[in-house]
């Protein structure tokens, strides 16, 4: 019994030693491991799906751990750095958060103008997708006194903020004035179809660099007006002939009535 004894206490003797042993040399492995990495740092990554020129919101972001020697300079460290900021591009749950991505959040451009989110669906269609910034043509298929009716309802709204998932088009946000809205939700609820089509030419202060501002302003003063045709934005059809390339623009080639 007292052998048994001595062997038992041998070998749980010999068991701790070879415990702390391996402890010993897991830790001064993993302290080299650390020292070869460096210290650890928190980024600040998307909890959540964030739409490109949406304002940042606290419980939009959240912190991951890498380490210091990998946290490149671009990497948000600084949760203060967010605050009234957007992104210029959509991101998904997960995606690194980099200063070449967010932007001063822009204020809206007349204090009287709204912002109305608008997402495709089974009566909305949009005919292309488009981005922030870019200028879009409503139209709206609806009955009027019993009869189908197509017209053109709003005509270069601006596009203030893009919403996708998983990099797939989802909506926009249009800026309108607000005595519009109104007008704009009751179609968006009641029209049998809304289409909406990524104009070609915007008009108006788009907060954009001056070179494009000019060429904005110019374009239409190289189109005569058609007074007896005024629903119409391409020239009329004496102009079918274009004496400058740089005047060309595509909507002549596609009108449509007679």
């Amino acid at each position: 019994m007292l052998e048994s004894k001595r062997r038992a206490i041998i070998f749980l003797t010999l068991s701790l030693i070879l415990a702390a042993t391996a402890g010993f040399l897991f830790l001064k492995k993993i302290k080299d491991l650390n020292s070869q990495l460096g210290e650890m740092v928190d980024i600040y990554v998307a909890s959540t799906d964030i739409a490109s020129r949406a304002l940042i919101q606290p419980d939009q972001i959240k912190t991951m751990q890498i380490p210091k020697k990998y946290a490149d300079h671009s990497y948000v460290t600084d949760k203060g750095s967010l605050k009234n900021q957007v992104t210029v591009v959509p991101l998904s749950e997960g995606d690194i958060i980099t200063k070449n991505i967010i932007k001063p959040a822009a204020t809206v451009r007349d204090q009287n103008n709204r912002l109305v989110t608008v997402y495709a669906s089974g009566n909305i269609v949009f005919d292309q997708q488009v981005e922030a910034l870019d200028r879009v043509d409503v139209i709206v298929s609806h009955e009027v006194n019993g009869k189908p009716a197509t017209e053109v309802f709003m005509k270069d709204v601006p596009v203030a903020m893009v919403a996708k998932t998983d990099n797939q088009f989802k909506g926009v946000a249009l800026e309108m004035p607000f005595e519009q809205v109104p007008a704009f939700i009751h179609q968006q609820h009641y029209a049998q179809v809304m289409r909406i089509l990524k104009a070609n030419v915007g008009k108006g202060e788009l907060g954009i660099p001056e070179p494009f501002k000019e060429q904005k302003q110019q374009a239409p003063a190289t189109q005569a007006p058609n007074p007896t045709n005024p629903p119409a934005q391409p020239p009329a059809a004496g102009q079918g002939t274009l004496p400058k390339p740089a005047a060309a623009q595509p909507t002549p080639a596609i009108k449509t009535g007679g």
